[in-house]
This record gives C-alpha cells, sequence and structure tokens, in this order.
C-alpha cells in the first residue's frame, strides 16, 4: 500500500494526550460558552421541519421504522433532546444512528481537534480537517442525514444548565473523572445517562435511566393468543390449551381472557400472571370462588409496564450487573470491567495509553488491574493473557467495533427517549477477540503509527494485515441498509484501497424515500438515482483512496455471463446484502462452487444475524434451514380461527377453491382423457 510505505513518524503514544472535554459546574448559563451554543443553536433550530414541533410523523420516511415502535414511542423519540459527548468515531456512530431515528434535536460537545489518527472510524473528517474541532466539522454532514432533527455542536465546557436541558446524555471516549461527575448529576436531575467506549476490540456500555423508568412495551412483539381447552377451579388454577396449541408464555407475563363459558368472570379480567407448567399448561392464581369452566376461550397476552430502577454510575461501577453477549465467554464481563478502569488510571499516571504490543507497558496495566482486584469487594480470578491483549490493542480504533457499539448504544438512547423494549441493565461488554491470531503477537514494529489514517487498525493488526487489506477484491451484494454499513466500514478499514484491489457493488434498486431513514449514503436529492452508483460516490469521500465498481445488475442466472468464471476466480470473497432467500441462496451455491468466503447477514426489527461462510471449515448458508413454518391444524382453520394468521390462510384456502382448483380441474379433465379415471366412485 503506498500510503504505507512512507516515511514512519515519531511515535504518536508519547506525545501528549488529546485535549480533555472540562465540565465546569460552577459555570452558569449566561457564560460565554452558553451563548456561543444557543446563538448557534436557534440558527439551525430555524431551518427544522414543521413536524417537531407539531409532533406529527412523517410515515413516509419512516414507516420502516414504525413497524418496530409504532406511533406512540416514536411520538416520545420526537420530544426528546439528546447530548453526545465526543466527536470521534464512536461518538458520530451514535449520532448518525439517533438522527436517522428522527428525536428532536442532537447536539455533539467536543473540545478536540482533529489527528490524523481520527479518520481511522470518523468517516465524516477528512485530511482538510486536520486542526479543526472535530464537533464543527461534522456538523453539516450530520445535518444532512435527517432535516426533521435540529443538529448542533457544542466547543465549550458543559454546565450544569446546560446538561438540564436533555433528556438523554452519552458520553464516549471519556475519563473516569467525567463519568464519575457527570453520572452523580444526571441521576439526581432525572437525566438518562449512557456510556460507551471501545478499545481497539473491546467495547462496553453502560446504562443508568434513573429510578422508576417505566418500561411500556418490555419485549415489543404482538400478543401472544391461545385457545383454551379447560380451566380448573382450584386456588392453583391451571389452564389447558388445545391439543397441538402451544401457548408460547413465559414465567411473569401477563394474560387476560375472552369468550370463555361457564367461568365468565375471567373474561375482561385483570390481567393475570402466568406460570408456566409446560408448553400447553400454565397456571393463572386463584379461580376458587368463580362459576364452573363448560367450554371455549381464548387466553391473550398482555404488555404490561414495567418499572425499573438503575444504579447511579458510582454504586454500579463497585457493585455491577451484567448483561451476557457471548455464553461461550461467561468469565469475561468481570474482566473486562477492570480492564476499562485500569486503563484509565494507565493514562491519568502516563498521559497516554498502552503503546500497541508493547511487553513493558501490557505488564505495568496487569499491575493496575491487580491493585483495582485487590480492592473489590468479590475479587476475580485473573485472566492475565486477556488483559494484556486488552492491553496490546487498546490503542486502536477500529470502525466496525464502533459500528457495533455504536449501534447498540443508539438503541439503549431510542429505548431511553421511547420507553420500548427492555434497556441494559446495566453494564455490557463486548469483544471480538477472536480477530487476532490465536497463538502469538503482532511484532511491536509493525504495529508503530505511520502518520496515516489507517494508524488507529494498524495498532491492532500491524501493517502487513493492512496491506493485505488495501489489495483485497471483494463482490458486495446488494446497497441497502446493510449494504451501506459495508461500504462504509470497508472503505474505514482501507479495502481495496491499493491499485490492485476493489470493490464491486451490484444492486438493481432505485432509491426511494422510505430508504432514507435506514440507509445512510443516501440523500433526499439522491432520490430515484441507482443505489449501487450513489453508494459508491458516498464512500469516496469518506476515503478517496478506495477503489470501486458500481453495478446495476440482479444476481441469477440470466446474469452469468458477467458474472462468469473469471470474475468469481478473481475475487477474495463475497459479502451479502440482500433482502430476499433465493438470491442469498444462489450465492451461496456460487460461492461453495468457486471456494470463496461469503459474508451473510439480514435484519429484523430489533433482531439481526450473521453467518460467516468459510470454505472447508464451516457449513454454508443453504447447508441448514429455519424450521417450517407453524401449520395451523384444519380443525381451527375451519371451527376456531382466532388469530390473523388464521384468517388470511382461510381467505387463501377459500380463493383457491373457488378461482384456481376448480379451473385446473377442468382443464385437466378437457385435457386429458384418462382424468375422470382417478376418481373412485
Amino acid at each position: 500500500m503506498s500510503s504505507a510505505a512512507g516515511s514512519r513518524t515519531t511515535d504518536q503514544s508519547l506525545s501528549p494526550p488529546a485535549k480533555k472535554r472540562r465540565s465546569d459546574y460552577k459555570t452558569n448559563s449566561n457564560s460565554v460558552a452558553e451563548n456561543n451554543s444557543s446563538g448557534e443553536m436557534a440558527q439551525n433550530g430555524s431551518t427544522n421541519q414543521e413536524n417537531s414541533t407539531t409532533n406529527s410523523i412523517d410515515e413516509g420516511l419512516y414507516s420502516r421504522q414504525l413497524y418496530v415502535l409504532g406511533h406512540e414511542a416514536m411520538r416520545r423519540m420526537q420530544s426528546a433532546e439528546v447530548l453526545i459527548c465526543g466527536a470521534r468515531g464512536l461518538g458520530i456512530e451514535v449520532a448518525k444512528n439517533i438522527i436517522l431515528g428522527g428525536v428532536k434535536s442532537v447536539t455533539i460537545h467536543d473540545t478536540g481537534v482533529c489527528e490524523v489518527k481520527d479518520l481511522s472510524s470518523q468517516y465524516y473528517l477528512t485530511k482538510a480537517d486536520i486542526g479543526k474541532n472535530r464537533a464543527q466539522a461534522s456538523l453539516e454532514h450530520l445535518r444532512e442525514l435527517n432535516s426533521y432533527v435540529s443538529v448542533h455542536a457544542h466547543i465549550e465546557n458543559l454546565s450544569e444548565d446546560f446538561l438540564k436541558k436533555f433528556r438523554v446524555v452519552v458520553l464516549t471516549d471519556s475519563s473516569l473523572e467525567e463519568q464519575y461527575s457527570i453520572g452523580d448529576f444526571t441521576h439526581s436531575n432525572g437525566i438518562s445517562l449512557i456510556i460507551a467506549d471501545t478499545k481497539g476490540l473491546f467495547g462496553q456500555v453502560f446504562c443508568d435511566f434513573g429510578e422508576n423508568f417505566t418500561v411500556h412495551d418490555v419485549k415489543g412483539e404482538q400478543p401472544l393468543s391461545a385457545m383454551i381447552a379447560s380451566v380448573s377451579k382450584d386456588k392453583n388454577s391451571v389452564v389447558t390449551c388445545l391439543e397441538e396449541t402451544r401457548h408460547g408464555f413465559e414465567d411473569g407475563d401477563y394474560v387476560t381472557f375472552s369468550e370463555v363459558q361457564g367461568m365468565i368472570e375471567l373474561n375482561g379480567c385483570e390481567p393475570r400472571k402466568v406460570q408456566v407448567f409446560g408448553p400447553y399448561t400454565f397456571g393463572i392464581g386463584d379461580t376458587s370462588n368463580f362459576s364452573d369452566y363448560i367450554r371455549g376461550g381464548v387466553a391473550t397476552q398482555v404488555n404490561m409496564p414495567k418499572t425499573i430502577n438503575f444504579k447511579s454510575f458510582k454504586e454500579a461501577i463497585v457493585d455491577p450487573e451484567f448483561i451476557m453477549t457471548d455464553f461461550a465467554k461467561l468469565d469475561r464481563p468481570p474482566q473486562l470491567h477492570l480492564a476499562f478502569q485500569a486503563v484509565y488510571n494507565f493514562r491519568q499516571k502516563n498521559g497516554r495509553l498502552p503503546k500497541p504490543w508493547n511487553e513493558g507497558d501490557a505488564e505495568e496495566f496487569l499491575l493496575f488491574c491487580k491493585e483495582l482486584n485487590a480492592k473489590n469487594a468479590n475479587p476475580v480470578e485473573l485472566d492475565e493473557n486477556l488483559l494484556k491483549r486488552f492491553a496490546y490493542v487498546c490503542q486502536g480504533e477500529l470502525c466496525p467495533m464502533q459500528a457495533v457499539i455504536g449501534g447498540i448504544t443508539a438503541q439503549e438512547i431510542m429505548k431511553a427517549c421511547s420507553g420500548k423494549f427492555h434497556p441494559i441493565v446495566q453494564w455490557l461488554y463486548f469483544d471480538a477477540l477472536e480477530c487476532l491470531p490465536e497463538e502469538g503477537t503482532v511484532k511491536e514494529a509493525l504495529g508503530e503509527p505511520l502518520g496515516i489514517r489507517y494508524d488507529g487498525q494498524i495498532a491492532v493488526f500491524g501493517n502487513d494485515f493492512q496491506n493485505k487489506l488495501s489489495k483485497l477484491k471483494y463482490f458486495l451484494v446488494g446497497a441497502g441498509a446493510i449494504g451501506c454499513e459495508h461500504l462504509k466500514n470497508m472503505s474505514m478499514m482501507g479495502v481495496a484501497s491499493s491499485p490492485e484491489g476493489k470493490i464491486i457493488v451490484t444492486d438493481m434498486d432505485l432509491i426511494e424515500r422510505s430508504n432514507l431513514n435506514r440507509q445512510f449514503l443516501f440523500r433526499p436529492w439522491d432520490v430515484g438515482e441507482m443505489k449501487a452508483v450513489v453508494a459508491g460516490k458516498a464512500v469516496l469521500k469518506m476515503n478517496p483512496d478506495v477503489n470501486v465498481e458500481a453495478h446495476q445488475h440482479r444476481v441469477g442466472p440470466e446474469t452469468e455471463m458477467i458474472y462468469d468464471d473469471d470474475f468469481f476466480e478473481s475475487l477474495d470473497g463475497v459479502a451479502n446484502a440482500l433482502d430476499n432467500i433465493d438470491a442469498r441462496t444462489y450465492m451461496d451455491r456460487r460461492c461453495v462452487y468457486y471456494r470463496k468466503p461469503l459474508l451473510e447477514s439480514g435484519t429484523l426489527g430489533t433482531k439481526g444475524n450473521v453467518q460467516v461462510v468459510i470454505p472447508f471449515l464451516t457449513e454454508s448458508y443453504a447447508s441448514s434451514q429455519d424450521p417450517p413454518e407453524k401449520s395451523i391444524p384444519i380443525c381451527t382453520l375451519k371451527n376456531f380461527p382466532n388469530a390473523i394468521e388464521h384468517t388470511l390462510q382461510w381467505a387463501r384456502d377459500e380463493f383457491e377453491g373457488l378461482f384456481k382448483q376448480a379451473a385446473e380441474n377442468a382443464y385437466l379433465y378437457l385435457t386429458y382423457v384418462s382424468f375422470i379415471k382417478n376418481f373412485e366412485f
């Protein structure tokens, strides 16, 4: 890679740390800082669309999001003002996501200036922005994402009066002292606080939504219902569902009833707590004073509000509750909880983070971990190899890691604003340590900064790895929501950034207005243009070194003269960003035939999946299938339809009986002489 071959700069890990944000709580609202900020905010607010104040919802723009959140939760979000502290890669990723989501306003706070290493993951900064304030340099790019959201930059010290304006405060790349001070203030003032950070291959999210936080809809899914076969009359009543009808309830769910004959006291009753006994039975408490059950009835799940009391940051850091992200790493969260505290202590003492792959710094970092562990009320057995690897890579800035943590953080902001879905209680740790070789380490010399935009990645994987990325030739199929994220991540990573490399992206779709809420490379003026072409041009603005070739072809047998043997043989891999099973299985067959790695992914609302297919190592995409959809018993369909899918299936059967099956039988009778012989009278 030509950019990596230039002369090396001095070791940036020895340079003074970047200017820290300051929290001056004694500054009143009439200070210069507040005047500057409010002036800028007023100017931007004047261009804000009307629906942010009238609370109407642009259903054309937010249609897909409304399917997940609903109108009530969306209206709550539209009244929320959010402060994000830190405009490096992680902070901007969070801001991008929630601006697309449609909160009322987003303010970016950063007092630091852009450096070369920021270009590793901050995709709204360019070389021309070096020396400029990061928040101000990113402002116009963020404003373009959603005209309904007011976006502001605040580059002065934080004050109490300023913080009180916001419903949610997010700290990224913050010091431990700042987390303590702002954490105390937000908790005592009813402001939701989220702390997010990444250190190389490790990520952290903390949530404090205050005391008595109400979750209006814990699961965010349609209520389940079940047909009833019997209800016992006793102190611990047991409800039995119809044969082969699983209720799907969980312990702690609440249900109400309708259409019950006999035990009419259940009809429209207050929600009753469920105790699950089996897939077809559950308990509902005391019915001993009710009438005798005769027949029928439907049990319907009720989404009950849930109240959560969050600990303050000061309390939670010494008495943590963890959310598991990987059940193969059950012992990992307590270790990383120590590591993130130790790295702040290391920086406070040395004025910098541990140098990449430096054994001396790793040993010193390990001592900090041991000191913290000894002070814990419940010390853990330290995994020294894990903690040293944390020290080796913690100076890294990786765009894909920040995409993961930024996505999770943005989702938590939306939960805090809308009350929809259960929030994280309270610590989440995530790592992608599998990206490093299982044995051995990167030579320290290969991880030294070169004064180029990829230094944040070189600190983790070394310069040899960076050179390999630059020469990759990848085929990206689809330029929708996932495709845009793939292109952004690949361009920031430096994939195909040398003359030998190339990213070929194909998508036959045109940009629609409803795409703008999720597909962040597109703008309103791009509506009607080809997705692949616009997306390719957009990522070139983020990283001009990347080679992108845009196509508008469908993948399938009809385009095999384009995507032929020579094409697939030249590839290093394929990334799917498709929205249908047929295209996915077709690309899977092609990758199996040509023995190419395949990256498969998909989303459904707040759920997502990723499958990495490696030739001769993992199963292919088509090797396993989703379980068949639950069939509807004929007796239920004909006699007891009780759900929307039952009525749809009934209507389909009626339609096919009237207009399809009869016509097919007539055709077969007229065409084949022997057709009538197939029927026995």
